[in-house]
């Protein structure tokens, strides 16, 4: 066996000493740092990874679910849908700075270089996934965030100000006089303990991925991010801090076998949609949240199941999108796993099941108590992103908590006064002590055990005796923790996340237990509390751990709604203590009739060559001090293309003043790698170079590349900065490549050329066409006639995109004919645009048509025709055409159509 680690000695801790303290480095925790930094606090960011791979970001997004973008939605219609979603249980100030920051937030992303899609014009392409409000904006290049942001912490003026300490894990906060001033944890790798004070504490460590035990019986293969333990819910707990919302479980549709989302935030955008064996959309509830997860349950328990998502009706350009984004962001093993059973997105759609329970604000409501600037319940103590209770805040949220947070907390100066060394000493007992018994139990069978039971008792639907029942093995489980062994500091940072995780377990089972009704669908189910009670709980459940150390519950009303909302009508009050909750008795077979109450990411590969090539090394090391652009210029001439590309990607990632003329210079490299290298790049930071005549000049030269994948990064990046004119586009439209000519026509639309836009009607590429149809109905001053030949196309798609087209740029009584009598057309595509075209039509002769298209056999066609009467319900014969389809067997159609009457 091998040596165990020795036991450091409690006197020989190390101190560091900062103004803010940030615990964690993913969403929430990288950006309260740059604020702290950025108002002139000195930081220390602490990380239990690498902060350049750690979180939820590590590999990427693929959207942001909640931005609320001036003219495409409405901060007070965000904050009532969430309200909606969270059953009225809900701080709406929260919600509210998430609403009102957050397109703000996106902006001072996109000024770091992160990039959202935006359209032909430069605005955002905002798009729709619930039938109200349009919140998703996808981000094209989603899997680089968490690279730029650590561009930012490496910035000169940044490293200044933020001491990033990568592999320390904090295992309690620190308090003195009631307020946060500090915490004891040590190093993952070391095993050195590791004592912080601080004059703030910001907890940004996400959410408890690792609560529920995921089908597939593995650890680690959870629906969250693996590395979320837990460990901030438990320090604020044992700090002394608020957690609310606990009972309200994350609960997600997933990939069945598959540790990934099902991503409906990216396909539906794109048409997909979710179904059960009989092909029929089925989901009534209008947000992801418990309802909808309810729903979910209740289907695949139905002889209907199996349910999919379906994305197979889709054309190939439009599947080959989706696989861009899916299979490269967030979970890139998801191509390899759908290949590894023989699925394609083409031939199958992708069956769909539920995932394990966890706690998160973000996505639920399950988190630490907060205000509207991160403060929790514990003075100079934050929490922000998943961690806090801000429901369905998501990654935007996030980052505009971390914000919060970050500003809020630079006001406080270092703590002076002395360290409590009792809560030090209870630190490194509880770090350390796997270390006295390391032949105790392994960590992965206590965690598995632990887990199980939370599966088998806690999740829902719940019932009084199971959460009893799982409150006395939580309790029980407290020994056997204690007792696992350990030999080395990666096996002590499981073994204290075990201990998190049993925190939060026990929280979510009295929480569980102390709400006695259900609410949020799925999430909260009582079998034994079957009704929603708003009379007698309309209100929050806060838990705290109480001075003698057990856990207490307070029922806290609703703070008064800043948007009423209908449906809830909060009764207000005081504060309510419940006290420590009761078990339920649970007969036994032996004599005991009851029970006893219960007493109180992997680091980044190396370089090609990195380890033997010294100019590599050279040139890695030179990258992490920010370089200017002089200082990088021998590497970009390097003979050795491996040096080229690996400069470029320094370029990329430090962005020197002048960077973007050098990139785009490097798009005529000679070596593929370098230009595959520099046209990443420039995608990259498109948001950030400044729009330079050099730039444009070196990016028009790029379009006589033979490499296709250069010319259509030039385009692209041509057009986002406005650098390019209708002759530049027009010319590209003679391109080989079918991509290229997209891009051109993406050019002309974003100059609103028209005319040369029509020219490329009769492209002999269906994709070319189809983005012509679309992109004549985005020219700021649309019409209809260029339109013509598009409507007579042969291929359906390109047809039903000019149909739909006509929604946008009128169809007067010339156009109306047509698109009534391609009502009939073969091709469902087809008949779903001429019902979009009739929205725009007289509704004399657009109505009676529209009504008719409702016993059409394909649910996208009465969905769109249902869609294009509402803009008819004035009159009457639309408004009973309406009435018939709420009884429609698609549940998208039934709920557009009940919209006539709302």
């Amino acid at each position: 066996m091998d040596t165990p680690l020795t036991v450091p000695a409690l006197a020989g801790a190390t101190e560091l000493a900062c103004d803010v303290l940030v615990v964690g480095g993913g969403t929430a925790g990288t950006m309260a740092a740059l604020t702290a930094a950025g108002r002139g606090a000195n930081v220390l960011l602490l990380e239990k990874a690498h902060v350049r791979h750690s979180g939820a970001l590590a590999m990427g997004m693929d959207g942001v679910n909640n931005a609320v973008v001036p003219g495409r939605a409405e901060p007070d219609d965000y904050v009532a849908e969430i309200t909606r979603a969270n059953d009225g249980v809900v701080d709406q100030s929260t919600v509210r700075q998430t609403a009102t920051r957050g397109f703000d937030m996106v902006k001072r992303l996109e000024s770091y270089g992160v990039k959202f899609e935006k359209d032909e014009h430069g605005e955002y392409a905002v798009r729709q996934v619930h039938r109200s409000g349009s919140y998703v904006l996808p981000m094209p290049e989603g899997k680089d965030v968490k690279k730029v942001l650590y561009r930012q912490l490496r910035r000169r003026e940044m490293r200044e100000k933020i001491r990033i300490e990568n592999r320390v894990m904090p295992v309690r906060v620190l308090t003195a006089g009631g307020r946060a001033v500090g915490a004891a944890g040590f190093n993952t790798r070391t095993g050195e303990f590791v004592v912080v004070r601080a004059g703030a504490v910001i907890l940004a460590t996400g959410p408890c991925g690792r609560l529920g035990l995921p089908a597939s019986g593995y650890l680690y293969g959870t629906y969250e991010n693996p590395t979320n333990a837990g460990d901030g819910y438990a320090m604020a707990y044992h700090a002394g801090a608020a957690l609310t919302g606990i009972e309200c479980f994350q609960i997600n549709p997933l990939i069945k076998d598959y540790n990934g989302p099902a991503c409906a935030y990216v396909a539906n955008p794109f048409g997909g949609y979710q179904v059960n064996r009989h092909g029929e959309r089925f989901v009534e509830s209008d947000y992801w949240s418990g309802r909808m997860m309810a729903e979910f349950s209740a289907e695949l328990a139905s002889d209907r199941a199996p349910v999919y998502l379906k994305l197979s009706h889709l054309p190939e350009e439009t599947i080959g999108a989706v696989e861009s984004i899916l299979h490269t962001t967030e979970r890139p093993t998801r191509g390899t796993f759908h290949a590894g059973r023989g699925h394609d997105y083409r031939t199958h759609d992708i069956e769909m099941h539920i995932s394990e329970i966890g706690l998160c604000g973000g996505h639920s409501a399950s988190g630490v108590r907060v205000d509207a600037h991160a403060r929790t319940t514990v003075p100079r103590l934050y929490a922000a992103g998943d961690l806090a209770c801000v429901p369905h805040n998501y990654m935007i949220g996030a980052f505009v908590f971390g914000d919060l947070a970050g500003a809020d907390a630079a006001q406080f100066s270092c703590y002076e006064g002395e360290l409590p060394q009792d809560q030090i000493a209870a630190a490194h007992e509880l770090v350390y002590r796997p270390l006295r018994n390391p032949d105790g139990p392994p960590q992965p069978q206590v965690e598995y055990k632990l887990r199980r039971f939370v599966n088998d008792y806690v999740a829902p639907p719940k019932s009084g005796a199971k959460l009893s029942l799982a409150v006395e093995a939580f309790e029980r489980m407290t020994g056997e923790i204690g007792g696992m062994g350990a030999r080395t500091p990666h096996e002590l940072m499981r073994c204290a996340e075990v201990s998190f995780i049993r925190d939060c377990a026990e929280m979510a089972a009295r929480a569980s237990l102390a709400r006695t009704e259900s609410r949020w669908g799925l999430y909260h189910e009582r079998l034994d509390h079957p009704e929603q009670d708003d009379a007698g709980w309309l209100h929050h459940l806060d838990l705290r751990k109480s001075p003698s150390g057990a856990m207490e519950f307070t029922v806290r009303p609703v703070e008064p709604y800043v948007v009423p909302v209908p449906e809830f009508a909060p009764v207000g009050g005081p504060e309510r203590p419940l006290g420590q909750v009761a078990l339920i008795p649970v007969a036994t077979a032996g004599p005991g009739a009851a029970a006893r109450p219960a007493g109180a990411a992997a680091p980044a590969p190396a370089a090609p060559g990195a380890a033997s090539d010294p100019a590599l090394l050279r040139l890695l090391t030179l990258a992490e001090e920010s370089p200017d652009l002089d200082a990088l210029r021998p590497y970009l001439a390097d003979p050795d293309p491996a040096i080229r590309t690996a400069a470029v990607t320094a370029l990329g990632e430090t962005v020197p003043s002048g960077a973007g003329p050098v990139l785009a210079a490097r798009l005529r490299d000679n070596a593929p790698q370098v230009r595959s290298a520099a046209a990443a790049a420039l995608r990259e930071l498109v948001e950030v170079l400044p729009a330079e005549d050099e730039l444009g000049v070196a990016l028009r030269a790029a379009l006589d590349v033979p490499d296709p994948a250069v010319r259509t990064a030039a385009l692209e990046v041509l057009r986002a900065l406005r650098l390019g004119g209708a002759p530049v586009y027009a010319a590209a439209l003679a391109d080989a490549d079918i991509e290229v000519r997209i891009h051109a026509v993406r050019g002309l639309v974003s100059v609103d050329a028209a005319g040369e836009l029509a020219s490329a009607a009769f492209d002999a590429a269906r994709e070319v066409r189809v983005a012509v149809a679309r992109g004549l109905a985005a020219v700021r001053t649309p019409v209809p006639a260029p339109l013509r030949p598009l409507l007579a196309d042969p291929d359906p798609l390109v047809k039903a995109a000019a149909f739909a087209a006509l929604a946008v740029t009128g169809c007067p009584p010339a156009y109306t004919g047509p698109a009534t009598s391609a009502l009939t057309d073969p091709a469902w595509q087809v008949r779903a645009g001429a019902a979009a075209a009739l929205r725009a039509a007289d509704p004399a002769e657009a109505v009676p048509a529209l009504a008719g298209a409702l016993a059409d056999a394909n649910a996208d066609v009465r969905k769109a025709a249902v869609q294009a009467l509402l803009a008819h319900r004035a009159h009457p014969e639309a408004r009973d055409a309406l009435a018939t389809a709420t009884g429609d067997s698609d549940a998208d159609v039934r709920a557009y159509a009940a919209r006539a009457t709302s």
